[in-house]
């Protein structure tokens, strides 16, 4: 039983549509279930959206698409949403023999299944890029926050080398609850976002730029010393992690 079933249980218990003996017996029927499957490569956690609200998430790398099938099936099946990131054409293909239904997002490399487990987010997290060649990266994130019940906005290729680009789009920040920011080369942007808007800004580095960005090192560097207050920071890439964080503000 995931979070969503819980409220809803106690919200018939509330109405009188369903009586206290009964939620009751349901809670523990869940309780008494395993709260993981052991598949003998994996063992995939049905607790996870109970603990932290959005079910276990997939990541691809490293794993077969045999076995990315394997642990996609299992979450669908107890209904829970399906997210598998870094995923490719060749997991795909094996994802959707499992769930018929499963989409691929190639420009995020991204498989999602969305089921009715998921409560909406309070307001808009807007996913800011600096640059086109970023954008994978800010995909991968807003795949992620629209499919954990988010309302998104994508502002893209607003770079600091042409500032007005994003002057131009002040509102828009200004009606956000959370804001994404991902860039690559010196990854400036957060910094100057973070010093117009009073909400929290996420930065993520990307490991988009020329020899000295250092695959992102600098970037990363550059984003962790931000002169603006408000800015927090994930890994190099990582616009899945920047999407989890946003998505807890957001339902907060």
């Amino acid at each position: 039983m995931n979070g969503s079933e819980l409220h809803a249980l106690l919200e018939q218990v509330a109405r009188g549509e369903m009586s206290a003996e009964t939620a009751k017996d349901r809670v523990l029927e869940a309780l008494r279930a395993r709260p993981y499957e052991d598949l003998g490569f994996a063992r995939v956690d049905h607790h996870r959206a109970v603990r932290q609200g959005f079910p276990e998430v997939i990541l691809g790398l490293g794993k077969t698409p045999a076995q990315i099938a394997a642990i996609a099936a299992e979450i669908v099946r107890r209904g829970s949403t399906l997210l598998v990131t870094r995923a490719s054409e060749a997991a795909y293909g094996a994802v959707r023999e499992q769930v018929p239904g499963a989409i691929f997002y190639a420009d995020a490399a991204v498989i999602a299944f969305r089921q009715q487990d998921v409560s909406p987010g309070k307001g808009t997290i807007v996913i800011a890029a600096a640059g086109t060649s970023d954008l994978g990266v800010a995909e991968e994130a807003a795949r992620t926050a629209e499919l954990m019940g988010n309302e998104i906005e994508r502002l893209y290729d607003v770079g600091v080398a042409g500032l007005h680009r994003l002057l131009g789009e002040r509102a828009r920040l200004a009606a956000a609850r959370v804001i994404i920011v991902v860039a690559g080369m010196e990854g400036a942007l957060p910094s100057v976002i973070a010093g117009l808007v009073s909400v929290p800004v996420i930065a993520v580095p990307t490991s988009i730029g020329y020899g000295a960005s250092f695959n992102g090192l600098a970037a990363l560097l550059s984003m962790l010393n931000s002169c603006a207050s408000g800015v927090s920071v994930v890994n190099i890439d990582n616009g899945f992690g920047a999407a989890n964080i946003a998505s807890l503000i957001n339902h907060l």
